[in-house]
C-alpha cells in the first residue's frame, strides 16, 4: 500500500524492533523510527508485549475529526505516547485475571502474535480498495486504526483460550475474596451495626465504577490496562499517577501478609520471646521475619504459573473460614449471644476503610474484561461477584461480632480458642495463603522496577540485579511490618487512602475526562457525588487510621 494511503509498512525492521519490546529493553538503533511525508518523526504507541502502531487522532465518521468523541480524546492523549513506565503492568495482571486452563507458553505466544500481526500489516498491501474488508475498516477508523484494532482480535484468539462466564466468575471472586474477610467482624466492633451499610455502600459504588472501567476500555484498542486508562485521560501523569497508587497498595497489602502470619503463628506458638544483645524479641516479630524468609524463595521465581493454581483457591480458603466460625460458634459452645451498638462514631472511620478495602479488584477487572468469550457479559460478571463477596464479607462480619462483641481482635482467627481442634484449622487455612499470593502480589511492583535496569534480561547481570531488587523489596516489608504491626489499622489505611482512590475516585475522574460532553447531566451529578464521598470519606478514613498508628492504640 503507498504511503498515502495512511497505513505505514511494517517490514522486518519493525517486527525486530517489536520483538525487542516484547522483553522491555529494546536497544537504540534497532530500526529507525517512521516518519510521515514532512520528514517528521511520528509518535509511537509501544509497551512491553509489542504494541507498536503509528499514533494520532483517529479519524471519526468517515475521516472526520470530533474533537468531542471520546475515542477522539484517546487518541489525542495515546498520540503523546512512547515507551512509558510501566510497561509490563499487563503481563504481570494477567495471572489473577486469566483462567489458568487457557494459558499458552508465553514467549511462543509472543512471538506468534508479532508474526501474526506482521503478515496481517503486510497482507493490508494487498487490500482491493473495493474489498468489503477494507471498505469497512477505513469507514471505522481509518486504514491504520483498522490495523490495530484487527491486531488486538488476533492476539487475544492467539494468546489463549477464552473465558467463559463461569471462569470470569469465579476469577472476579478470587480477586475480591481476600484478607479483607479476617476484619470484616472487626469493622463492626469498631463502628456498630451501622458499619454493614458502609459495607453495602462500597459494594454498589466499586461495581459502578468497575461499569465505567470498561466503558473506558472501549474506546480504543490501545487502551487495555488500568494504567493505560489514567494516561488516556489525563495523558503521561495520569498513567503514572494510577501505577503508583496500584503499585503502592500492591505493597501494603505484602505488609499485610507479614502481619497476619506474625499474629496467628504467635497465636499458635506463643512461647518464642527471646533476647538477643539486650534486645527483646517477642514471638510475633521473629515469625515476621521467619514469614519473611520462607517467602523469599517465592519472590525470586520467574515463572509464577504454579503459584496461580495455588492462590485459586483462595475462594474456597474464604469459604473454609467462614464455616469454620461458623461451626465454633454453633457447637464449641461460644455461641451468638452479644447484641452489640448500634453506632460507634469514633471507630466508624476504621470501618469505613476497612469496609472499601474489601472491594478494589479494579487493577485487575481489565484483564478479566478482555480475556471473555462474551465481552457483553462483563457487567453481569461484576454483579456476580460482587453480590457473593458482599454476602461473605457481610456473613462473617455478622457471625464474629455476635460471637466475640466489642472483644474483637483485627484477626476474628485471634478470637478462637485456642484448645479446639477447629480454631487450628482455621487459622493454618489462615497461615498457608500467603505462600502463594505474596509473591504474586510484589511481583508486579519488582517487574516494573526492573524495567530501568540497563542490562539485557537474559544477562547475568538483570539476573542479579532482579534478585536484589526483589530481595530488598521483601526486606523493605519486614521494616515496615516490624514497625506498623497493627493489622486493622494498616486495612484500614490501605483502604482509605488507597483502595478508595483507586476503585472509587479514579475511576469516575477519567471517565468524566475521557468522555467530557457526552456524559448525561444525570450521570455527571452522580459521578461527582461518588467522587464526593470517596474524597471525604478516604481523608477522614486516612487520618484516623495514622492517628491510630501514631498512638498505637490496638492491632
Amino acid at each position: 500500500m503507498s504511503s498515502n494511503d495512511g497505513t505505514r509498512e511494517f517490514g522486518n525492521a519493525d517486527l525486530s524492533r517489536s520483538l525487542a519490546e516484547c522483553t522491555g529493553h529494546a536497544e537504540s538503533g534497532d530500526a529507525n523510527p517512521p516518519v510521515s511525508s514532512s520528514g517528521e518523526e511520528v509518535p509511537q504507541l509501544t509497551n512491553y508485549h509489542g504494541r507498536n502502531s503509528a499514533a494520532g487522532p483517529i479519524p471519526v465518521n468517515g475521516g472526520v475529526q470530533e474533537s468531542s468523541s471520546p475515542r477522539y480524546h484517546v487518541s489525542s492523549s495515546l498520540s503523546r505516547r512512547g515507551p512509558l513506565w510501566p510497561q509490563t503492568f499487563e503481563q504481570q495482571m494477567e495471572i489473577y485475571g486469566r483462567s489458568p486452563s487457557g494459558r499458552l507458553n508465553r514467549q511462543d505466544s509472543l512471538r506468534e502474535r508479532l508474526l501474526e500481526s506482521s503478515s496481517l500489516k503486510e497482507s493490508a498491501e494487498d487490500r482491493s480498495p473495493q474489498s468489503p474488508i477494507y471498505e469497512g475498516d477505513k469507514k471505522s477508523f481509518g486504514t491504520d486504526e483498522a490495523v490495530i484494532a484487527k491486531e488486538y482480535e488476533l492476539k487475544d484468539l492467539i494468546v489463549e483460550e477464552k473465558s467463559s462466564f463461569l471462569q470470569a466468575c469465579l476469577n472476579g471472586t478470587n480477586v475480591l475474596a481476600g484478607v479483607g474477610i479476617l476484619s470484616t467482624p472487626y469493622a463492626l466492633s469498631q463502628g456498630g451495626w451501622l458499619s454493614l451499610g458502609f459495607l453495602l455502600l462500597f459494594a454498589v459504588i466499586c461495581l459502578y465504577t468497575g461499569i465505567l472501567l470498561r466503558k473506558c476500555l472501549d474506546t480504543h484498542p490501545s487502551v487495555v490496562t488500568y494504567p493505560d486508562i489514567g494516561q488516556a485521560a489525563f495523558g503521561r501523569k495520569g498513567r503514572l499517577l494510577v501505577s503508583v497508587m496500584l503499585y503502592f497498595e500492591l505493597y501494603c497489602v505484602t505488609v499485610e501478609f507479614l502481619i497476619m502470619e506474625g499474629d496467628n503463628l504467635a497465636n499458635i506458638f506463643p512461647f518464642a520471646d527471646f533476647t538477643v544483645g539486650g534486645f527483646v524479641v517477642t514471638a510475633h516479630q521473629f515469625y515476621v521475619v521467619l514469614s519473611a524468609l520462607c517467602f523469599m524463595p517465592t519472590v525470586w521465581l520467574r515463572d509464577l504459573s504454579l503459584l496461580s493454581y495455588i492462590s485459586a483457591g483462595g475462594v474456597i480458603a474464604c469459604w473454609a473460614i467462614v464455616s469454620v466460625i461458623g461451626y465454633v460458634g454453633v457447637f464449641e459452645g461460644v455461641g451468638f449471644s452479644h447484641t452489640g451498638t448500634l453506632i460507634n462514631f469514633s471507630g466508624l472511620p476504621v470501618a469505613v476503610g476497612i469496609s472499601a478495602f474489601c472491594f478494589c479488584g479494579h487493577a485487575v477487572f481489565p484483564n478479566i474484561y478482555r480475556s471473555m468469550k462474551n465481552r457483553d457479559q462483563f457487567t453481569k460478571v461484576l454483579i456476580v461477584c460482587f453480590t457473593f463477596v458482599t454476602i461473605l464479607y457481610g456473613g462473617i462480619a455478622v457471625l464474629g461480632y455476635t460471637m466475640f462483641g466489642e472483644d474483637l481482635e483485627s484477626q476474628v482467627t485471634l478470637n478462637l480458642p485456642r484448645s479446639l481442634i477447629s480454631s487450628r484449622v482455621a487459622i493454618w487455612i489462615i497461615l498457608v495463603n500467603p505462600f502463594a499470593k505474596f509473591a504474586l502480589t510484589i511481583t508486579p511492583l519488582a517487574v516494573a522496577l526492573e524495567e530501568f535496569l540497563p542490562w539485557n534480561p537474559t544477562s547475568k547481570e538483570f539476573l542479579l540485579g532482579s534478585m536484589c531488587i526483589r530481595s530488598l523489596l521483601v526486606f523493605s516489608t519486614v521494616i515496615v511490618a516490624l514497625a506498623i504491626p497493627f493489622f486493622g489499622l494498616m486495612m484500614a489505611f490501605i483502604g482509605s487512602c488507597l483502595s478508595i482512590t483507586v476503585a472509587v475516585i479514579l475511576p469516575c475522574l477519567c471517565y468524566l475526562r475521557i468522555y467530557g460532553r457526552g456524559v448525561s447531566f444525570a450521570e455527571v451529578s452522580v459521578l461527582i457525588t461518588v467522587v464526593f464521598v470517596g474524597v471525604i470519606t478516604g481523608f477522614v478514613g486516612t487520618y484516623s487510621a495514622i492517628r491510630g498508628m501514631i498512638g498505637n492504640d490496638g492491632r
